[in-house]
């Protein structure tokens, strides 16, 4: 039997105007944990829909080996049977069903033409049990972290007896407790004997977790790294994903004297009525112009309830005391059309959910926050328009075709590039970022930062959130640390240790 469960020959994958996959070799060893990395758009979420079936067979050209036999998928059912299963970013997860219902949906115990409730639930269990997640099988998924939910997804696949694993960002959305459980329980599936095949764009997971690195870049394959042979170290993997050296990861920024306080919170307390409790308490902030001020803190801290609040409060939170004053003006906004207007911009972290139209083309996307602007008379200026979003899409290095190409089809960093894009023709003095570059991958988080480097070279302010403290302290001024729904403590970018932060962070 041969040492490879899965070899890719020859892939090519095209769509209208596009060569996606070009000519990709892909080979993957028994009980080996194979990390896949690339830039975003460089084609590893579209082989894993080739091998998965999502693009059936006759849709692309080359062979996939699995198990030693020439496959011809036509859709995922027919991956699933052999025992490849994969688990995307998005979880495919039904809120409202118990978990048992979700570990066995699509694939049902039957018994007499019926469901099998009762060897449904036992199963459950069992599955839940492999995983680790000490949970009640009758729960709904919705009452769980997002970190079990994922070990759901990890249960449901062990139910189809899956003997390839594929997970795209698995740890995307996890804090680091999550995180480090995750990869945990990655090694020891492992163990038993089931191929993993991971995709991810946090390069220390990677280096940590992985046997093999294969690196895709414009569609082709690049290198295959053995990390069973010697430690590969993150700048050699950065190298091979964009081409080129690069020395520093956090873009060099002449830092001036800040300028004026443009934004400041003096005893800002929140209640959040669905929970019935206080979330924030006694807030007290500023952020000057022309600095980037990061927000660090645990998943739960309530940074991203802090920005909402200041944001037009589109959650309902209630403000229950304290000041915001923005540009020497006291401020309270009921709508988030008031924040905008008045200067105050918030880039979502979820990008897909609430922060784009996937359905809309790049054009639309970017003017939307602004239309007032581009109104002559009683009807928008189409030509106007055409103008601002190219202009964008060329100063910010959008990658598509033409504005007129659909947000949905755009990859992760260029997704964020058009949110950014909206904020910015929208023309605020101060900019909420919230994990402004989750899930995309090196090179576009390095544009990504040379941006807000220019935009505070140019007299904006940005508050970035985010939950990569590499990240934090590689390119803030200044930054509060969260705990609790507190602020925990404040730190110059010069006194600040990831040792520092994490136990301001963890405080009791």
């Amino acid at each position: 039997m041969s040492d490879y469960i899965l070899e890719m020959k020859g892939i090519v994958k095209e769509f209208p105007g596009v060569k996606a996959l070009n000519n990709v070799n892909f080979k993957v060893k028994r009980g080996e944990i194979h990390c896949l990395v690339g830039e975003n758009g460089a084609g590893k979420s579209t082989l894993m829909k080739v091998l998965s079936g999502v693009y059936p067979y006759g849709t692309y050209t080359g062979d996939i080996v699995y198990d030693g036999e020439v496959q011809k998928f036509k859709r995922i059912a027919d991956s699933e049977g052999r025992g490849i299963v994969i688990i995307y970013q998005e979880l495919a997860l039904v809120p409202e069903l118990s978990l048992y219902e979700n570990i066995f949906f699509g694939h049902e115990i039957m018994k007499g033409g019926a469901i099998d409730w009762n060897e449904t639930i036992v199963q459950g269990k069992a599955m839940l049990d492999k995983v680790g997640l000490r949970a009640d099988p009758s729960m709904k998924v919705k009452e769980l972290g997002v970190g079990n939910q994922q070990l759901v997804e990890i249960a449901k696949a062990l139910s189809k007896n899956v003997k390839l694993l594929i997970l795209d960002e698995p740890t995307a959305s996890l804090n680091e407790d999550d995180s480090q459980n995750l990869l945990r329980l990655i090694k020891e599936l492992k163990s038993q004997g089931v191929s993993c095949i991971m995709i991810s764009h946090k390069l220390r997971e990677i280096t940590a977790i992985a046997d093999t690195i294969t690196v895709l870049r414009d569609g082709a394959t690049i290198c295959s790294l053995d990390a069973t042979e010697r430690q590969i170290e993150e700048a050699e993997i950065i190298k091979h994903m964009v081409g080129r050296e690069m020395d520093n990861i956090y873009p060099k920024r002449e830092k001036k004297e800040p300028g004026d306080v443009a934004l400041e919170l003096k005893d800002w307390t929140v209640f959040d009525p669905s929970k019935d409790r206080e979330i924030l308490h006694h807030i007290n902030i500023n952020v000057k112009k022309g600095e980037i001020v990061g927000l660090q803190g645990l998943m739960g801290a309530g940074r991203t309830e802090l920005a909402l609040s200041l944001f037009g409060n589109p959650t309902g939170y209630k403000i229950t005391s304290g000041e915001f004053i923005l540009k020497g003006e006291k401020v309270r906004f009921k709508h988030p059309k008031e924040a905008i207007k008045k200067g105050l911009a918030y880039v979502t972290e979820d990008r897909k959910g609430n922060g784009l139209i996937l359905m809309q083309d790049i054009r639309y996307n970017i003017t939307i926050a602004n239309l007032e602007e581009l109104v002559n008379g009683l009807a928008i200026n189409e030509n106007e328009e055409i103008n601002v979003a190219n202009g964008y899409k060329d100063s910010i290095n959008i990658k598509a075709p033409s504005i007129e190409q659909k947000v949905g089809n755009l990859s992760g960093g260029n997704q964020q590039k058009v949110q950014l894009a909206k904020w910015m023709f929208a023309k605020p003095d101060v900019l909420i970022l919230d994990e402004p570059t989750r899930g995309i991958d090196v090179g576009a988080k390095y544009e990504i930062y040379s941006l807000m480097n220019k935009l505070v070279e140019q007299g904006m302010s940005i508050i970035m959130i985010s939950s990569e403290l590499p990240e934090v302290l590689g390119m803030s001024d200044r930054l509060y640390v969260m705990s609790e729904g507190v602020i925990a403590g404040e730190l110059s970018a010069e006194e600040a240790t990831e040792e520092k932060v994490m136990a301001m962070a963890v405080r009791s």
